[in-house]
């Protein structure tokens, strides 16, 4: 007769072994996904429809990041579930190439080790087979644990993809805020705090033109008196420079995958999800991966509105 603690120990023994052996997989996978040139193939798959669905995604991850947070602050009130329950309807966004392949990437090659099958569930049979075959014949259950391990994996990949829109989001707020500091000598934290500096210039060019004693005196006299642009102009510039940003954030990887590899953010942010996926695991939960760079972007861009007035 096999017990429970048998059982249990087993099963914990094979998950200890699995996620050891995809631990030792992530520097090989950074290196060949996230450095130079590797980084470069991966996100060239932004060329394309990405180049709509990264905008889109920068635009509603305020929202999302929103419907997280209320997820959080209202998990185990009683008389908030209704609340909570309409948060988690909430979508990440559209998935992007990018996205998609790198989660595909994560699935087969880190997960899986180029196994067509669940690895961990290999892992874990061949952990109960071992006890199994000490005392009974009985085959082992396979359904069981894929029924576990499949949402868990699905969910942390789901949150692991938020985290690229949220990696440039952050990379669009700092570019603005270098570039704002080089070119304009101004503080812009972020692409609205670029708009309206970009307004301003734009207000100031259009009235020394128009100016009664000529462009050049014009000019001078803005200097001392800036015009305000009207809001139109402000909210035609604001909109551009947004447009150019979200292109930018299609491509932004290139950029700064090597630079988070170098850091070792990716290896901080894999790793965290692979701890996250075996404590689930093990404790039959919900998946627990929540990756805080959303929260950290939304930050920036509160500042940035606050910077420029509109909070």
């Amino acid at each position: 007769m096999i017990s429970e603690a048998e059982i249990a120990l087993a099963i914990r023994s094979g998950v200890e072994r699995y996620f050891d052996d995809c631990s030792a997989r992530v520097p090989g996978f950074i290196d060949r996904h996230f450095r130079l040139p590797g980084a470069i193939a991966t996100n060239q798959k932004a060329l394309g429809w990405d180049l709509l669905r990264a905008p889109v995604n920068l635009l509603w991850a305020p929202v999302y990041a929103l419907a997280c947070l209320i997820k959080i602050l209202t998990r185990g009130q009683p008389g908030m579930k209704w609340l909570s329950r309409l948060a988690a309807l909430a979508p990440a966004g559209f998935t992007t190439r990018v996205q998609q392949h790198i989660s595909d990437l994560i699935l087969v090659e880190l997960l899986n080790n180029d196994q067509q099958d669940q690895l961990l569930e290999r892992y874990l049979i061949e952990a109960l087979e071992e006890v199994y075959d000490r005392h009974t014949r009985e085959p082992v259950d396979h359904q069981q644990f894929s029924s576990l391990v499949e949402p868990l994996v699905s969910d942390a990949l789901s949150q692991y993809r938020v985290t690229r829109t949220a990696s440039a989001d952050i990379t669009n707020s700092i570019s603005c805020t270098v570039l704002g500091a080089f070119a304009f000598q101004k503080f812009t934290p972020g692409g609205i705090g670029i708009g309206m500096v970009l307004s301003a210039m734009v207000a100031k060019a259009l009235a020394a033109r128009d100016f009664i004693l000529g462009e050049t005196i014009g000019g001078w006299y803005y200097d001392l008196f800036p015009p305000e642009p009207s809001f139109l102009t402000t909210a035609l510039t604001v909109v551009g420079v947004m447009a150019v940003l979200a292109v930018f954030a299609a491509f932004s990887g290139m950029i700064t995958d090597p630079i988070q590899a170098a850091v070792g953010l990716h290896r901080r942010r894999l790793n965290k999800l692979l701890d996250h996926l075996q404590q689930d695991f093990a404790k039959n939960t919900q998946s627990s991966f929540r990756p805080k760079d959303q929260f950290v972007a939304r930050v920036m861009d509160a500042f940035d509105m606050i910077r420029s007035g509109l909070l």
